[in-house]
């Protein structure tokens, strides 16, 4: 018995021999972390420290907060951004729920058309739906009627193009959850004599909470860090985000500009982090004997969905374009024919053809690259052995960019790629800066994408090759690869969408030869060139557009051959 106990003793002190294949994958981990530790966490932590000094580097401690919160029009901005983005909160939310439960519990024709309807806002820069709008209520506008007197320049006009923005990404979560439904709930509920209404309260909405609530926190999120719409028709109503670019742009006032990223960055966070503690109480509402639900045909019910879905998808149709006509308006409102002027970018004051040109190579490098490391860390995060706590951190590190705003990662790159002696100063006003800015901007999601996809495949494959003595790296490219295809093709085409649209990450870190056709939007806008600006917005919708069709058809047999085995 003793020299039993005694050889457990012996074993459980031996450690497991650390591989070459290991070695090599912690290698990996480690690049992932010293590429983390450079895009965010140094970045955040030079941008708070920038926050309690002055002009000369002095530490002042909370003088500069005090400064900002004593002055009124400052502090009210705060106000100003939580009252906009709780209500667009409500609406966008509302909206979404309304239009995924008549794709999820109606027999309405034309639900694939509606659904990608419902994802027509992505393709476009924030700046747009706000030009837009100026274009339908602004003082010279089609119907300014509607609004009775008010002005589309404040929170009115923040709100609705907030709205438009962020229907789709409010809609594809609150759809996933309507989806996954167990038809015998309902079943249970019609045999028990409960009302549509009662069922609708005591399952429906029970069953959907946890994507109502995430949906709220990413629309409250996207909403009081966005810089487009209220800088195009936010007028005199203050909001944090603009300030951010009007303290660092328009003042150069660069330790005030870090106070307000901060006091930005603050509303952000706390939505994240509940976010992630209501996410982590979430329990599978699908077992191995659920039923898929399937929804009855009722005319009047159907009818009813089909006219909601209809006006919801009116909107946004309407929204873009809106914006595609004015792009060919001659001189709007006094001369309505139709023309090619607004593209002549190069005559334009703000932007030029260059621009959208910078954007095309900017996106292609982002999906390119972005894919392959944050394809690459996430197989090094998930399928790595031993190395628990590095593992940990790097996946929290992972995490940071969802909970940083786009315009606060842009100031903060500035302070810490812009600071003397920094090694990697000569990144500064390059291309390779906006590339590694986007890809850092989008990266939590693109990872979340890759570890999902990842954790779906049996770790036998792992165990397999290494028992054959196969190295990793071929194992990665001949199984996981082809096996995780789908996710990295949905991937690329996010940081590629998202690096055309993008202004908020990069309006801090362009020079005059690297400026982007987001940027030339927001400064055409800002010389009064608005139909070239709605032109330019215009050219990066049809190219997100033009490239997911080509995206889809190029890939859909590579697809097809590789995803066979799920056929089987």
């Amino acid at each position: 018995m003793a020299d039993g106990t005694q050889t457990l003793a012996v074993d459980a002190a031996v450690k497991p021999k650390v591989s070459r294949d290991d070695w090599i994958m912690r290698g990996g981990l480690a690049a992932i972390g010293v590429y983390m530790l450079v895009a965010v966490v140094f970045p955040l932590y030079v941008l708070l420290s920038k926050g309690f000094e002055d002009a000369d580097g002095n530490f002042v401690g909370l003088a500069n907060f005090a400064e900002y919160f004593s002055n009124p029009a400052l502090f009210f901005s705060v106000y100003n951004s939580l009252t906009i983005a709780v209500i667009s909160m409500f609406i966008t939310v509302g909206l979404a729920f309304g239009f995924a439960y008549g794709l999820t519990r109606s027999c309405m024709p034309g639900k694939g058309l509606f659904k990608a309807i419902s994802l027509v806002p992505i393709l476009a820069p924030s700046l747009l739906p706000a030009i837009s709008l100026v274009y339908l209520f602004g003082n010279q506008g089609m119907i300014k009627e509607l609004l009775m007197g008010e002005s589309i320049y404040g929170p009115i006009g923040i709100v609705m193009g907030e709205v438009f923005w962020t229907f789709p990404h409010a809609s594809i979560i609150i759809l996933t959850a309507l989806s996954i439904t167990d038809a015998r709930l309902y079943e249970a509920a019609e045999s028990l004599g409960a009302s549509k209404f009662r069922t609708f309260f005591t399952v429906t909405l029970p069953g959907a909470k946890y994507g109502l609530i995430s949906a709220c926190f990413v629309v409250f999120t996207l909403v009081i860090t966005d810089f487009g719409v209220p800088k195009v028709i936010g007028g005199n109503y203050n909001v944090l985000a603009v300030d951010v670019y009007k303290q660092v742009v328009g003042q150069m006032n660069f330790e005030m500009g870090a106070v307000v990223g901060l006091v930005l960055l603050m509303p952000a966070l706390l939505a994240f982090t509940a976010d992630r503690i209501v996410q982590g109480k979430q329990v599978a509402l699908l077992s191995a004997r659920s039923v898929p639900y399937e929804p009855k045909p009722n005319l009047r019910f159907d009818l009813i969905m089909l006219t909601f879905c209809g006006v919801v998808g009116f909107f946004i149709l309407g929204i873009i374009g809106v914006a595609s006509y004015a792009s060919f308006v001659k001189f709007w409102p006094y001369n309505l024919s139709l023309v090619l002027d607004n593209y002549q970018f190069d005559l334009m004051d703000g932007g030029g053809w260059y621009s959208f040109w910078n954007s095309l190579e900017m996106a292609s490098w982002t999906a390119v690259i972005g894919t392959a490391v944050i394809f690459s860390g996430a197989y090094m995060v998930e399928k790595s052995r031993g190395f628990e706590r590095g593992r940990a951190l790097i996946q929290l590190m992972c995490m940071t960019p969802l909970a940083v705003p786009g315009i606060v990662l842009g100031i903060s790159y500035i302070f810490f790629f812009n600071a003397p002696g920094n090694p990697l100063g000569f990144m500064y006003h390059t291309m390779g800066i906006l590339v590694i800015c986007t890809i850092t901007h989008f990266y939590t999601v693109s990872h979340l994408t890759a570890v999902t996809a990842l954790k779906q495949m049996d770790p036998e494959f792992e165990a397999v090759s290494s028992s054959l003595k196969i190295p990793f790296y071929k194992t990665f490219i001949m199984v996981t690869v082809p096996v995780c295809l789908p996710a990295i093709l949905d991937i690329s085409i996010y940081l590629f969408v998202n690096a055309m649209t993008t202004v908020s990450a990069v309006v801090f870190l362009y020079s005059p030869d690297t400026q982007l056709a987001s940027v030339a939007v927001l400064n055409m806008d800002d010389a009064g060139d608005i139909a070239p600006a709605a032109a330019m917005g215009m050219m990066i919708v049809y190219t997100s557009a033009a490239v997911r069709l080509l995206h889809y058809l190029l890939t859909r047999g590579l697809a097809r051959r590789t995803q066979a085995w799920r056929k089987r």
